[in-house]
């Protein structure tokens, strides 16, 4: 995804990485009905009702005299989900507990540690799987995954590895799933020697699932830019017949061109094209993502004419360039003062037949201000209005700012006009149209000395302010005469 305008962290969105579609709303078209009973709305209503404390949300509750049910519950914690604080759904579900006893499910239990633990509420998510495991019941395994992830994501990657040895106290069974989940979890977040050691305790397990384990531990090393553990992983793989495709080729190119770039900015491109090299030996053919990882390397250590020169080798190795490969380069190319280079590549790309979106241009359009080249920045806006994209009112809510900062308040003005000509929403202040009341930026140079070589008033402030110097000590030794005459 392209970053906003003038954002400060690391450009993200070319990285792509290969998801598996997850269903939405899964858990969701379980608990809901198609019609809302009164019931509901009135349950939902208490719940969500921002007025009174925890007290005063149980005292309603008590006085709910219509029958409560096991899917009833389920269905309210749904439906106020995203609109009740957690505490409140907290106090809504043990008073649920404590009003249905034996008749609340084991499945319904589970959904509600998943709705806490994916609201990031640590402290409830803990409280339930404490019930749950008082009470006797069976933690689900994707109650556990979920789970597992949320406590690394937070740091507590020690508790959730606690949870995973004591599953049996849970009657949740300790299977290549929960197995896979911990890994993942663990890997995800870069710690990959413990995912190692929950492995080595548990190789009886992973006979099915030997390729996700390894391409999660790949994943784990390259968070930690390990080159060197995760080539031994990839030479793992190849010893237990895994056959590494484009992912595991790619985690480990960007594991070696993240180290690169703070280690040795020289070696990025002959050690990934050594890398490339090794995926056509075994038949697997860059793509434009595995290419885009390095450009993006390429770009963060402003190394502008290999950045050309990767795209060059991208067209003639049958690799045809995306947007984002475009962007890599002639952002990199803006950024080192390249300009009319940097417009030619963007011209490539449309000749080429690529429709890139709205926030390649603002990026871009981002990056020119940035460096006080608002005329390219203007230049490239028309490119933008020409392909008909929409979405303008971002790039009018900058450049008209700059423009009027800049002293060029005629075409800030001719801007301001277009846009309304054209409905867009500005959020921008029409003030910043008013000399009056904008301020000029002016930028100040310091005078060099050089520029004063050969004029003779270049001396004078030396002179002046050595004779000035001799005059004081001049002024003293006087004084001093004067008191040893009087005395």
């Amino acid at each position: 995804m392209m970053p906003f305008l003038f954002r400060p962290e690391r450009l993200r969105f070319f990285t792509q990485t290969i998801n598996s579609q997850r269903p939405k709303n899964l858990v969701y078209s379980l608990y809901s009905s198609t019609t809302t009973t009164p019931e509901l709305e009135e349950l939902s209503k208490v719940v969500s009702s921002s007025i009174g404390g925890l007290d005063d949300l149980e005292l309603n509750l008590n006085r709910f005299k219509l029958s409560l049910s096991s899917l009833l519950v389920t269905q309210v914690i749904n439906s106020c989900e995203s609109e009740a604080p957690t505490r409140r759904l907290l106090r809504f579900f043990l008073w649920s507990v404590k009003n249905l006893s034996s008749s609340l499910e084991d499945k319904d239990f589970n959904y509600a540690v998943r709705v806490f633990a994916k609201k990031k509420d640590h402290t409830a998510m803990q409280i339930l799987i404490s019930d749950l495991r008082n009470g006797g019941r069976v933690m689900e395994s994707q109650t556990f995954s979920v789970v597992a992830e949320m406590l690394v994501k937070r740091g507590r990657e020690d508790e959730a590895l606690g949870i995973f040895k004591n599953l049996e106290k849970f009657k949740c069974p300790q299977d290549s799933f929960s197995l896979t989940a911990i890994v993942d979890a663990l890997c995800a977040k870069g710690h990959a020697r413990k995912a190692e050691g929950v492995i080595y305790h548990h190789k009886d397990k992973i006979s099915a699932v030997e390729p996700c384990i390894y391409r999660s531990l790949l994943y784990g090393w390259s968070v930690q830019e390990n080159v060197k553990e995760a080539r031994r992983v990839i030479k793992e793989m190849k010893l237990a017949g895994i056959e590494l495709d484009l992912y595991c080729y790619n985690t480990f190119l960007r594991c070696l061109c993240e180290k690169n770039v703070k280690h040795n900015p020289s070696g990025i491109v002959p050690e990934a094209l050594n890398v490339m090299m090794e995926m056509r030996s075994h038949r697997i053919a860059p793509t434009s993502i595995s290419y885009n990882i390095l450009l993006s390397c390429l770009g963060r250590t402003r190394r502008v004419k290999e950045s050309c020169r990767i795209l060059d080798l991208m067209k003639r190795s049958g690799c045809a360039p995306d947007c984002i490969s475009y962007y890599l380069v002639a952002r990199v190319l803006y950024l080192t003062g390249r300009f009319g280079k940097g417009n030619m590549i963007v011209d490539e790309m449309i000749e080429q037949g690529l429709t890139p979106d709205r926030k390649f241009y603002y990026d871009l359009i981002g990056v020119l201000c940035g460096v006080e080249r608002v005329n390219f920045a203007l230049e490239l806006f028309e490119r933008m209005k020409k392909s008909s994209l929409g979405g303008y009112g971002p790039v009018y809510d900058v450049l008209i700012p700059k423009l009027c900062l800049g002293g060029d308040f005629e075409k800030g003005r001719e801007l301001w006009d277009e846009a309304v000509a054209m409905g867009v929403s500005l959020s921008c202040s029409s003030d910043v149209l008013d000399p009056s009341v904008t301020e000029v930026f002016k930028l100040t140079r310091k005078v060099e000395e050089v520029n004063l070589k050969g004029c003779t008033m270049a001396k004078n402030p030396v002179n002046i302010k050595h004779n000035s110097v001799e005059g004081k000590k001049d002024k003293k030794i006087k004084k001093k005469k004067k008191n040893s005459v009087s005395r």
